[in-house]
């Protein structure tokens, strides 16, 4: 379904990976393309009879549109054809649900659920309008089934924030302790099954679950990496994105990709033979700006090229710098080049970090020290001829 001049030559064959991902087989498929949606049903009330029809004829079971329905859409599209309705957003939705596997990716994947369903809430409970007030048998009418549902609701996404929150503190205390150990952090980020975990384990040596199948990865994985014998950085595999990626997913997975808000380098993962890469790579750093980690430094990562005829090499500019490395995550071809462009950043990255002051840390800044100025050196040497202050910052650093 397409609207206005909005269209993806992709659509269809990403629409059937999504339903098999979901553990559906699809058995028909019907295409059509508005100017404007209908508000009732989508699509049209013709057009849904037309899908009830072939729906029958098929022996569907569930009908699944590739947008983004609102309720009462849906409810009216159930309504008339008799069929269950899954639009694009529960879609992707109820596959999280099923890939989640760390605590954090499940509490993620539960809050987006909870907040696309406290909008569908309407008419859930037409049996139970109003439950009865009071103590007595003559109380009056009391709150709405719906009105303590919402309640229900709004307290467990309370609860899913603060356990997402204190997950959230425990990554940042992580990932200090690696600024601190002045190691260079890379993420790869990239369109769905671009085969970034593939790459991940084929740089870190890692057992990440990697498979054809779209959003095979969804918990965020750092691993050391080893460049050479005397250089390593921390890379992460992070889950990938998706053409009208619900923005519930985005909201609840920010703690997750802020290990790419916060990488020094960006390797983004592009399929080198999908056809619509171009279409897929503009996706990503659409995504990449909504989460404000589209200032990081970012090189393209052409990935199975040996379903290519490319060769594996590595593009630059005008002034040298690394624009693209086209590789194969699966035979290894071209890897080596990913690593001696790695080793080359974080040269750079160095030789720039060591002119940077060190950000002070809490305790400093409690004691109104700064960060590597002379002057706060001495003062910190003294400080630390008291006793009291000294208990005070073994304390703080514990």
């Amino acid at each position: 379904m397409t609207v206005g001049r909005v269209t993806y030559s992709d659509s269809a064959e990403e629409l059937a990976l999504l339903v098999k991902s979901d553990g559906l087989d699809p058995v028909g498929l019907l295409e059509a393309k508005r100017d404007k949606p209908d508000p009732a049903f989508f699509v049209g009330s013709g057009k849904v009879e037309e899908i009830e029809v072939e729906a029958k004829h098929l022996e569907a079971d569930v009908i699944v549109f590739d947008v983004a329905l609102s309720a009462a859409q849906q409810r009216n599209i159930e309504r008339a054809t008799g069929l269950a309705v899954l639009d694009r957003t529960q879609l992707i939705l109820d596959i999280f649900r099923q890939r989640a596997k760390s605590r954090e990716g499940r509490l993620q994947v539960e809050l987006a659920q909870l907040e696309h369903l406290s909008t569908r809430l309407v008419r859930g409970w037409t049996h139970l309008e109003r439950q009865r007030g009071g103590l007595g048998k003559t109380g009056g009418p009391g709150e709405k089934q719906i009105e303590l549902d919402r309640r229900m609701i709004g307290v467990r996404m309370k609860q899913l924030r603060q356990q997402l929150k204190k997950l959230d503190r425990q990554r940042q205390t992580q990932r200090r302790s690696r600024t601190r150990g002045e190691v260079m952090s890379i993420s790869l980020v990239g369109y769905t099954n671009a085969g970034k975990s593939t790459l991940f384990n084929h740089l870190t040596r890692a057992q990440s679950y990697a498979a054809d199948q779209l959003f095979a990865t969804l918990d965020t994985t750092s691993r050391r990496c080893w460049i050479t014998d005397d250089v390593s950085v921390v890379a992460s595999d992070t889950v990938g994105f998706i053409r009208g990626l619900p923005h519930q997913l985005v909201e609840a997975f920010k703690s997750t990709l802020d290990e790419t808000v916060h990488a020094d380098l960006l390797l983004h993962v592009v399929d080198a033979s999908s056809p619509v890469r171009e279409d897929q790579i503009l996706e990503v750093n659409k995504v990449l700006e909504e989460i404000k980690a589209d200032e990081a430094p970012q090189i393209l990562v052409y990935n199975k090229i040996d379903n290519t005829t490319f060769e594996p090499e590595v593009l630059r500019d005008d002034k040298g710098q690394v624009k693209a490395v086209f590789v194969s995550a699966l035979t290894g071809a071209g890897i080596e080049n990913l690593r001696a462009v790695i080793e080359e950043f974080n040269d750079l990255w160095r030789n720039d970090e060591l002119k940077q002051p060190r950000e002070p840390e809490d305790w400093e800044v409690e004691l109104g020290l700064g960060s590597h100025e002379e002057d706060d050196e001495e003062a910190l040497r003294r400080s630390l001829e008291d006793d009291d202050i000294t208990n005070y910052l073994v304390r703080k650093r514990r």
